[in-house]
């Protein structure tokens, strides 16, 4: 019998790419999987935002394990964003990846960019996927997450470091290697070309549309922070759409209907 991880592990190996949408509480997952997305993410800024702090400061783990024990009472593939692993020590973040896979997470995001804007040493990070993939390695699908394109962008050289980290996450056990910021097509068939782990990238407004991500090999489209931002967005057009005594944005659930996505995993 196939396992939740199984199942999600294979979502990235066959197929369309997986559109992993990223939910930032129990709502917005459970609409997510009303909608019909088997797959849903979080987002490590919308977790972070919602409880007023910041994002990528390691500040948010137990929000993120609260929140995870909530989403995975949902008939979903839940995989956690959890910034860096909230320390710096490997063996605490393993133990964090066992709590969420007994939570019933079937995957994590980590990334090497660090709260002071730097990256964390390749071969510290790989300790690090290397002790994660030890813990939980037919548990979770470790997505390995390298900061090249946001950290370090302007020198020239972001193309050859995120195939050098790349290396060393997927030598470390990564499952998935995810590289956010990088919108070249070229430079992403290079990479989806290179690795045997699946590639994942981050949906861009201006970078390359769905179709053209699959074309290049691509195996995970993530929409990051985007639906968070975007409900913000929405929620103060709706009141400025008061404020004007103009039409409501169309759409907008009814009240019974927010109340049934809740009500429905009780």
């Amino acid at each position: 019998m196939t396992t939740r991880y199984e199942e999600f592990r294979d979502l990235h190996r066959s197929g369309a790419p997986l559109l992993l949408p990223n939910a930032w509480d129990h709502a917005s997952a459970a609409a997510f999987a009303a909608a019909g997305f088997r797959a849903i993410g979080t987002t490590s800024l919308g977790v972070a935002a919602a409880a007023g702090l910041p994002d990528g400061a390691g500040s948010t783990r137990q929000e993120t394990l609260r929140l995870t024990r909530g989403l995975t009472r949902l008939d979903a593939l839940v995989s956690v964003d959890i910034e860096g692993g909230f320390s710096d020590d490997p063996g605490e973040v393993a133990a964090l990846a066992v709590e969420l896979a007994d939570a019933g997470a079937v995957g994590i995001n980590i990334e090497d960019g660090r709260p002071d804007g730097t990256l964390r040493d390749t071969a510290h990070q790989s300790e690090i996927l290397h002790a994660v993939h030890e813990a939980v390695s037919d548990r979770l699908f470790v997505n390995a997450r390298t900061d090249t394109y946001w950290l370090t962008p302007g020198d020239g050289c972001a193309a050859a470091r995120t195939e050098e980290r790349f290396a060393a996450y997927q030598q470390a056990g990564a499952g998935g290697l995810f590289v956010p910021g990088l919108k070249d097509v070229r430079v992403i068939a290079e990479l989806t070309s290179g690795f045997e782990a699946p590639v994942n990238i981050l949906h861009a407004p201006d970078g390359p549309a769905l179709p053209e991500l699959a074309e290049a090999g691509v195996r995970r489209v993530s929409c990051g922070s985007l639906p968070f931002r975007a409900a913000l967005r929405g929620a103060v057009a709706a009141v400025e759409s008061v404020v004007r005594g103009t039409a409501l944005p169309e759409g907008i659930p009814s009240y019974a209907e927010t109340q049934a996505l809740s009500e429905a995993f009780a």
